[in-house]
């Protein structure tokens, strides 16, 4: 007869099953840390244009609610709480005033618990995080770099992590004066935070416990202030994101400011970060909407966009969208006032925003969020742009100008002559068939059906040449773009009439020198995002017309 088999005692049942669940959450963990992050450029909401220092829970959840009915299907994921959320909003509190920051025992930043109740819990962020991760969104604050001036002449201890007590090496016990470097104080906050010397363990270890302290409040982007352009400190930065290694899952490292970053300075540090300012502050007037265009063009040149950054990539960020409902910057208000620029001046700030593949961090308040303002931001097009669009730059021979009455014009200049009857310059656009201006365009019939409509051109030497816009089969290529039949049956191709395989580009492959640019750039035809157009609500008949511009 076999011995009877006999199931293990209660305690060792007990042991199995806890070490099953640690080897589940290891595995987590580490998965969770290996995951590439920021390979799409972030986008999300931020609470600095709409209410400067002085947002509390209750608005900014009323915020986040709203951002995941409305953005998050749009892939806004990331909801930012800004600056200063540890100051007091009392009587004499301001963007650089001292002695109003609540600083715990170990010289780190807490929330203002007026402003944000739920902090009593645990002195941090974890309840309201709780609640942006059960949103379906992720939870970001801005920080500043350093340490607290408040803390350093309190002379706070630091804390070790490993033993949770004060940090000692050398026989010592370190201390926030220690580590303090009182000649870095922030340019523009001189009484409120200074850099960390990160050159000694204690300096590290300070920053160390920051970091691991806003991991465990469940933070999942952290935007550090005061580190970057005019206020570099390439030694903190890259500690910063060594640290954050060490944290068993993805945080998003974002630095700014961007004052009069450059693609060398840039070069240095976009490996060690996902996000990183490369213009001053962007607020709602078109003379800093238009400082961005050569900007953007230098870092796209650089080919900045999408390289390689932490644990992922890195984005050169173009600031926040300040449109909608603002306040004014640094003031001690929230959101009382309209945008300043023009609708159409929003729609160009998106469309550069997006051509750029810059992060999208809209910054109005979204409890007054417009449909107008909504379409803008949401918009399917540019979205797609700004996420999958690839070797993007700038196009050296188109321009705009403002003129004295302050409406927009755009010019085409060529390096070659166009000679077009009376005109000198031309854009294309839909108008009925029957129209007058629409003479000189004719419908050209394909297999039997009218499917191109074709207009004749001189250019050099009196060669006719026309411009089609038509139905195009798929074109097969190793790079086409796979799109679905219904998607399919709505793009276009621009192609040259009587061939079957050239067709217009939108933009070149590569950057081209002057002597290399040809107008109009022709290559074979692909079903490739740089030549497929689509026609975004088109009348009954048309056709296109010319107008001067």
């Amino acid at each position: 007869m076999g011995a009877r088999a006999t199931s293990p005692p209660p305690w060792r049942r007990h042991c199995l099953c806890r070490a099953l669940h640690f080897l589940v959450l290891l595995l987590w963990g580490t998965s969770e840390a290996n995951k590439e992050q920021a390979m799409l450029p972030p986008r999300g909401w931020n609470s600095y244009d709409s209410f400067s220092w002085i947002v509390d829970e209750n608005a900014y959840l009323q915020n986040a609610q709203i951002m995941t009915e409305k953005l998050l299907p749009h892939g806004y994921q990331y909801a930012v709480i800004d600056f200063l959320w540890y100051r007091k909003y009392v009587d004499g509190a301001y963007t650089d005033s001292y002695g109003f920051d609540n600083i715990d025992e170990w010289g780190r930043p807490f929330p203002d618990l007026q402003r944000f109740p739920s902090s009593r819990v645990d002195r941090g962020f974890s309840q309201i995080a709780s609640k942006v991760h059960g949103m379906g969104l992720k939870f970001g604050i801005h920080l500043m770099k350093g340490i607290s001036v408040q803390a350093v002449n309190a002379d706070t201890p630091i804390l070790d992590i490993k033993t949770g007590k004060p940090y000692l090496e050398d026989g010592r016990q370190w201390t926030a004066r220690d580590i303090g470097l009182s000649h870095r104080t922030c340019a523009w906050m001189t009484h409120g935070f200074m850099s960390v010397n990160t050159n000694i363990g204690a300096g590290r270890a300070f920053l160390r416990s920051l970091y691991r302290q806003y991991a465990d409040w469940g933070v999942d982007f952290v935007k550090v202030d005061c580190i970057f352009g005019t206020d570099y400190s390439p030694e903190e930065i890259i500690t910063i994101s060594e640290l954050l290694q060490e944290i068993d899952r993805p945080i998003i490292l974002s630095i700014s400011p961007g004052t009069a970053v450059t693609p060398a300075l840039a070069e240095n540090i976009s490996d060690h970060v996902n996000m990183y300012r490369i213009t001053g502050d962007d607020w709602d007037n078109w003379k800093d909407v238009s400082s961005h265009f050569g900007v953007s063009s230098s870092f796209a040149t650089a080919k900045k966009i999408g390289a390689t950054g932490l644990r992922g990539r890195s984005w050169p960020d173009l600031d926040m969208l300040p449109f909608g409902w603002l306040t004014d910057p640094s003031v001690n208000q929230g959101p009382h006032r309209k945008c300043n620029l023009t609708l159409d001046e929003q729609k160009a700030q998106m469309a550069l925003w997006s051509m750029t593949k810059s992060p999208l961090m809209y910054g109005g308040d979204l409890r007054n969020l417009d449909d107008s303002t909504l379409n803008i931001i949401t918009n399917s097009g540019l979205l797609k742009i700004n996420h999958y669009s690839r070797n993007n730059m700038e196009f050296h021979y188109v321009h705009s100008e403002r003129t004295s009455n302050g409406e927009h014009s755009g010019h085409f200049r060529s390096p070659y002559p166009v000679r077009v009857t009376k005109n000198d310059g031309i854009f294309v656009s839909l108008t009925a068939c029957s129209d007058d201006a629409a003479k000189g365009w004719y419908m050209f019939p394909q297999d039997g059906k009218p499917d191109h409509i074709c207009r004749n051109y001189e250019i050099l030497n009196d060669k006719n040449v026309s411009f089609c816009l038509g139905k195009t089969k798929r074109f097969l290529a190793s790079d086409v773009l796979t799109m679905d039949t219904k998607e399919h049956q709505s793009k276009f191709h621009i192609s040259v009439t009587n061939t079957d395989d050239t067709c217009l580009d939108a933009s070149a492959g590569r950057r081209q020198t002057a002597s290399e640019i040809r107008l109009p750039m022709f290559s074979a035809c692909r079903w490739h995002a740089k030549q497929v157009r689509s026609l975004l609500s088109p009348p009954s008949s048309q056709s296109f017309q010319k107008r001067r511009l």
